[in-house]
């Protein structure tokens, strides 16, 4: 069964991880895909194997940040494929654990710009093509980080924000059926986190702090996005989908 058959998305920070993960399940389930990132090179070299698979996939290199760059993926969106049904705002970026004191202006306004403004600036360029539609659904890439303390006062402070954004626009656009929801990942392997378990000493730490005892991998919390962008979950809006082994469980 194809899950999202009809439907076009756009989903950002897909040259890798999670995005890519997202950006090819998605199409696998009949999705129209539109995968963006920075990484125009590294972007567009998996989406030309994807397309010679017969998988239904454009992409555009793309600053989040920018809201030119966002109304040119959106145009680019419409132009391929018609329509705009969901958004993955799937992009941000981790700079490492720093204390409040060590974290400078210019990292704080890299992280917020990026990790929030981002997805804000997203929803905005898609709703009102979500509101010609009559129904959407887009899904915010949180972290465990926007949930819990620990990961250093930018980053932490961008996924918690991004969490009550997506509150905030679950109420805002439920009366025109555009759902909001927010994906909270753990520790999962992505060229993002690679550095943090490269060592024997890092895999055991993440290992030992969750309850399942081990790394998730990116498919993991595609399957979960997959759930939120389709019709399974007409009823589901502004609602945390934890993906993290049990790990703020404890």
């Amino acid at each position: 069964m194809k899950r999202l058959q009809n439907k076009v998305a756009i989903i950002t920070g897909a040259a890798g991880g999670m995005g890519a993960a997202e950006a090819k399940l998605f199409a696998e389930h009949g999705a129209k895909v539109m995968a963006t990132d920075i990484q125009g090179e590294k972007l567009a070299s998996w989406v030309a194997d994807a397309m010679k698979s017969g998988l239904s996939i454009d992409y555009c290199k793309h600053d989040v940040t920018s809201a030119e760059d966002w109304q040119r993926v959106v145009d680019k969106t419409l132009a391929a494929f018609g329509r705009v049904d969901i958004l993955i705002n799937n992009a941000g970026i981790y700079p490492g654990y720093s204390t409040t004191e060590q974290t400078s202006k210019e990292l704080w306004d890299k992280v917020i710009a990026i990790n929030l403004t981002g997805p804000f600036l997203g929803a905005k360029a898609c709703i009102p093509y979500m509101k010609k539609n009559g129904a959407g659904s887009i899904v915010n890439i949180s972290s465990i980080a926007g949930l819990v303390g620990g990961n250093g006062p930018a980053y932490t402070a961008s996924k918690g924000g991004l969490r009550l954004l997506t509150k905030d626009m679950a109420v805002e656009l439920a009366p025109f059926k555009i759902r909001v929801n927010s994906i909270h990942p753990g520790g999962v392997l992505t060229p993002m986190t690679e550095d943090m378990v490269s060592t024997d000493a890092g895999k055991e730490m993440m290992k030992a702090m969750c309850p399942l005892g081990r790394i998730g991998n990116a498919m993991e919390i595609a399957y979960g996005a997959l759930y939120l962008a389709s019709d399974e979950s007409t009823y589901t809006t502004g609602a945390e989908l934890v993906i993290d082994g049990g790990l703020v469980a404890r």
